[in-house]
């Protein structure tokens, strides 16, 4: 018998994530076809930061490509609040009920937070990011870009940057869990600095080290913040069982 409930277990957690996965695909299917029909206005805004140079593609079908990448990273962006309601959804049996109530509080903070990294990447890392690669070397070569490089590079970093923002989330739902310390953290403070640095090196397209510490001070600012966030909820974790 305990065999069998576990079997039908089974087979419930294996419908439950078909039935997920379902709804997801609808809902990036239908994110796309909102971004292809209004694409023009996506490479619009993807293109303001390039306005003084002149992209050109070089394929006859190249530029198609460009255009279903980039529709597809806008239906997954618009489709992921819906999807990350469906990963909750589906996790939900298995946590407790202060899990949940965690859970759904940052939910706000995840979206601010991806915005506001997708933000600090747009209007101020990828500006001089594009004029110091644009104007390297032009006196020696004129520069012809190929929109998909460039439209590569945009989007990598501001889907890179807008993740990397979630950290303070990400480390202060722990804390709260009471996976982590924040003394802990803080221990790691120097690897985190020198990471920074490796990891800003590793997700801006040049050799500049005033682009590359752009990248790196936001993410110590970052680390810092993470550390105090977490120290000011394990403190409140604390006070119920001093009580």
């Amino acid at each position: 018998m305990a065999a069998g409930e576990q079997k039908l277990t089974l087979l419930g957690h294996i419908n439950e994530l078909r039935k997920r996965l379902i709804r997801s695909v609808i809902a990036v299917s239908v994110g796309i076809v909102i971004s292809f029909i209004f694409w023009r206005w996506i490479f619009y805004i993807l293109m303001l930061p390039a306005q003084n140079i002149n992209l050109i593609f070089i394929e006859l079908t190249e530029m198609i490509g460009v255009v279903m990448k980039v529709c597809l990273g806008a239906g997954l962006i618009l489709a992921m609040p819906y999807l990350t309601l469906q990963a909750i959804l589906f996790i939900r049996p298995a946590l407790t009920k202060k899990e949940k109530k965690y859970l759904y509080l940052i939910l706000p903070w995840v979206a601010l937070m991806f915005v506001g990294g997708v933000a600090f990447g747009y209007f101020v890392l990828i500006p001089p990011a594009i004029n110091f690669l644009s104007t390297f070397g032009s006196d020696i070569a004129t520069p012809q870009i190929i929109i998909g490089n460039y439209i590569s590079i945009v989007t990598r970093l501001l889907l890179t940057i807008g993740l990397i923002f979630e950290l303070p989330v990400l480390t202060t739902f722990l804390a709260r869990m009471g996976i982590i310390k924040p003394e802990w953290l803080a221990s790691k403070r120097k690897l985190a600095i020198i990471g920074a640095f490796i990891l800003a090196a590793i997700i801006t397209p040049t050799l500049d080290p005033i682009n590359q510490t752009l990248v790196a001070v936001p993410l110590i600012v970052l680390y810092e913040m993470s550390i105090w966030l977490a120290k000011l909820v394990y403190r409140r974790k604390k006070e119920p069982e001093n009580s």
